[in-house]
């Protein structure tokens, strides 16, 4: 395979993973390619088993086929040292039980939220504040993006580094969101709307201001 090949199937794979499911077309559309040229790409991560397709009905005529990442598919974005977090989170749960594993969990929600206070900070606007989040999550991984929703905002997570630890330990989503709250202060509102370990293809937080 060619080295234009290989960079045009990493966007695509890039594009599937930030935007979801997509048609041949519309993939072409944004990635500059033509719909013939954006199939044939798909077709091949069709038989290397990173995408597959269906077929959607969307309203009146024929089905249109959306292409969509598969498991293997997600796993080509990195998750963070997955075995070795796994390992020492099974050995911390069986030295320190439960409530040494929770501690655990509480010591890092505080170094989170004293670590992004001073990268966010208390001035600005919420979209400025919500920016300056996502910036620091996608330098960790997440791929995060803000967009406008109706009265507030999305902070959008398009990928989860540390998906199967959170999967063995789901006290670290619960905790994600307990620094977002206190990160962006008493005057917002934030509830989490999207959660990969739930199924969606993301996790998303609706972000509001306090009524």
């Amino acid at each position: 395979m060619s080295q234009d090949d290989t960079r045009s199937q990493d966007r695509i794979l890039f594009e599937l993973k930030t935007r979801g499911p997509q048609t041949a077309a519309g993939i072409g559309a944004r990635l500059d390619m033509t719909p013939a040229g954006a199939r044939q790409h798909l077709l091949k991560l069709e038989a290397a088993g990173l995408v597959e397709s269906g077929d959607e009905r969307e309203g009146r005529g024929r089905p249109r086929k959306y292409w969509r990442l598969t498991a293997p598919g997600h796993a080509r974005f990195p998750d963070r040292h997955s075995d070795l977090t796994l390992d020492l989170l099974r050995s911390m749960h069986e030295v320190f039980g439960e409530r040494g594993l929770e501690t655990l969990i509480a010591h890092r929600e505080r170094a989170g939220i004293a670590d992004y206070r001073k990268a966010v900070g208390t001035e600005g606007s919420l979209r400025q504040r919500l920016t300056a989040l996502a910036r620091i999550r996608s330098r960790e991984g997440y791929m995060a993006s803000v967009v406008k929703d109706a009265g507030g905002f999305l902070l959008i997570e398009n990928h989860c580094p540390i998906c199967a630890a959170a999967a063995a330990c789901q006290g670290l989503c619960r905790s994600e969101l307990a620094v977002f709250r206190a990160v962006l202060g008493s005057d917002v509102v934030v509830d989490r709307v999207d959660h990969i370990l739930a199924g969606a293809r993301r996790c998303a937080y609706r972000v509001m201001p306090a009524a």
